[in-house]
């Protein structure tokens, strides 16, 4: 049995345990660790499990991002929002900190502090559309859907709807492994509340429902912006609370929080290998 030690942290509810990399099991057992860690019932329960890496030598900090299926994704933006928060509390970087992530390095400006509780601003780029992708025709069950397909930093699919009366969360599960998308996909439902405001729900690949997603709610807002939908400043408007973006050309920017709120370590005893 080996104990793996954690700090748990949430932004906007999408939860997290954060692990130092150097605390962390082998290479080989990370997804299955993963798996067990995240388990909200047999383990400390988690969206995702983040192994951080502290700045070093001139190297800016890094992150691993593991969900609870085991898959590794290229990055959360609650997720690298706490990693700040874990890395501020540990005092080895705050004001301006720059993270590595699997879809490059990122940059965040801490705004405020009370204790344990963060807000912070972080770039998050410039989405893409493919050409063909701002309006696309996906073939489902029921019918083509049009939504948006885009990147920012992982795979997003946007739907707009009138409301959310219907079952989004088993349309989101469809989606998220369509045939479209061969790695699999980030799913989220539009509501355009105002010029200035969005709500939205989401399907997270490898994690299911969510509460609130940062990297969804950039591609909302980033779709509904090349849809014409929407101007800056936007607010979406999550089941967790707001998140703040502005866009400076075609660079979107969030404001949110992040919140340490727990500690401890989790007994992972490795299956036997067959």
């Amino acid at each position: 049995m080996m104990r793996i030690p954690f700090t748990k942290a949430h932004g906007a509810r999408n939860d997290f345990l954060l692990t130092w990399s150097h605390e962390a099991p082998a290479e080989a057992m990370l997804a299955e660790a993963a798996v067990a860690i995240c388990d909200r019932n047999a383990g400390a329960g988690a969206d995702g499990w983040m192994l951080v890496t502290g700045p070093v030598s001139g190297k800016p900090a890094s992150i691993r991002l593991f969900n609870p299926d085991g898959g590794e994704a290229e990055i959360s933006g609650n997720g690298t929002r706490c990693a700040a928060a874990f890395l501020c509390d540990a005092g080895l970087a705050c004001g301006e900190i720059v993270i590595e992530t699997g879809a490059g390095a990122k940059e965040l400006r801490l705004l405020e502090r009370h204790g344990l509780k963060y807000q912070f601003e972080m770039n998050m780029g410039e989405a893409v559309i493919a050409p063909g992708h701002l309006r696309f025709e996906l073939s489902l069950p029921d019918g083509a859907r049009e939504c948006t397909i885009l990147y920012v930093g992982n795979p997003q699919c946007a739907f707009f709807v009138e409301d959310f009366g219907f079952d989004w969360k088993d349309m989101g599960a469809m989606v998220e492994r369509h045939p479209q998308f061969p790695k699999r996909t980030n799913v989220s439902f539009v509501r355009v509340a105002d010029r200035h405001t969005l709500e939205v729900r989401f399907f997270e690949r490898g994690a299911g429902f969510t509460m609130s997603s940062g990297t969804g709610s950039t591609g909302a807002v980033a779709a509904a912006m090349a849809r014409g939908l929407v101007q800056s400043p936007v607010t979406v408007r999550t089941l967790a609370g707001p998140l703040e973006f502005t866009a400076e050309g075609r660079i979107l920017r969030m404001r949110g929080p992040a919140e340490i709120v727990a500690g401890g370590e989790f007994y992972f005893e490795a299956k036997a290998s067959e």
